[in-house]
């Protein structure tokens, strides 16, 4: 199954896609994407719906992100070989984790804001996973039982916050609008093989990246049970996986996000995103 969420920020209703495609909406029979609802048995009762009968979602609505409240955004850094390397960084030996702020989470569609001051604003695809039933301390052979669905994450990264002002990644990682979420939250039946998809970047038109998750060096049951041993995952958490190479980051020379570029990515089988980038003057025109 594709689920989405669609309407205006902060009143986001669940959708889900038909047969043919065709947007439908979610919000008489499900509450919305979040907490309990995403448990695998509630979401495996939508299968039996009469989608025909559900009202049509116009297709010029605002997608959401395609997951409600999300209480721990939790991404993995260095998780392709090739970007570790492009990074002049150690491959690591074992995953390497980071907090994205769950406020930083918008549209797949929305605009992204280049941070007041911000001179190294940097792009980054990256595999997301939804959790959909609380996992402490898993075996790697249960993670995937824990998996609600993926969706595809644009992770904007603030390279100068990040790698020069000391201390953990989370502080160019989790400004507002630095977290895309969507379109869809594909469930784990509607994908084959989630260790085998394409994945794709552009700016302006220009491919930037190109990988494929089969390149990651954790994959993502062995990253949902890696995790599990540090924390309690819930409901709704989002573990965000890792890009492979290809960011602003690693050309030569660097190249960095400038307001008016536009940014769209996308992963095999989960759908695309487009965002514009944007100046931000101050805080307040976020919202």
């Amino acid at each position: 199954m594709k689920l989405f969420r669609h309407g205006p920020r902060g009143s986001e209703r669940p959708g889900i896609l038909d047969l043919s495609v065709t947007r439908r909406d979610l919000s008489e029979v499900l509450g919305d994407l979040a907490d309990g609802q995403l448990a695998p048995d509630r979401l495996a009762q939508l299968k039996h719906l009469d989608l025909s009968n559900l009202p049509v979602v116009s297709e010029s609505e605002r997608l959401g992100p395609c997951v409600a409240n999300v209480r721990n955004f939790i991404a993995v850094g260095l998780n392709f070989v090739d970007h570790a390397v492009e990074s002049g960084l150690d491959v690591p030996l074992e995953p390497v984790l980071f907090n994205k702020a769950p406020s930083c989470i918008i549209g797949p569609n929305d605009d992204v804001f280049i941070p007041e001051g911000s001179m190294k604003t940097d792009w980054e695809v990256e595999l997301a996973v939804v959790i959909g039933s609380p996992a402490y301390r898993v075996d790697l052979k249960d993670a995937a039982s824990k998996i609600a669905g993926y969706c595809v994450c644009h992770d904007v990264s603030e390279r100068s916050y990040q790698m020069e002002r000391g201390g953990q990644w989370m502080k160019g990682k989790g400004c507002p609008t630095f977290g895309p979420l969507g379109p869809w939250l594909v469930t784990p039946d509607d994908i084959e093989d989630v260790q085998s998809l394409s994945m794709w970047l552009s700016v302006n038109g220009e491919r930037m990246q190109t990988g494929n998750t089969s390149k990651m060096i954790f994959g993502v049951c062995e990253l949902v049970a890696y995790i599990s041993q540090f924390m309690r995952l819930e409901p709704g958490d989002v573990i965000t996986t890792g890009t492979p190479a290809g960011v602003g980051l690693g050309r030569s020379p660097p190249r960095y996000l400038m307001p008016g570029d536009i940014v769209e990515l996308g992963i095999e089988g989960l759908g695309s995103q487009r965002q514009i980038v944007r100046a931000s003057m101050s805080g307040n025109n976020l919202i």
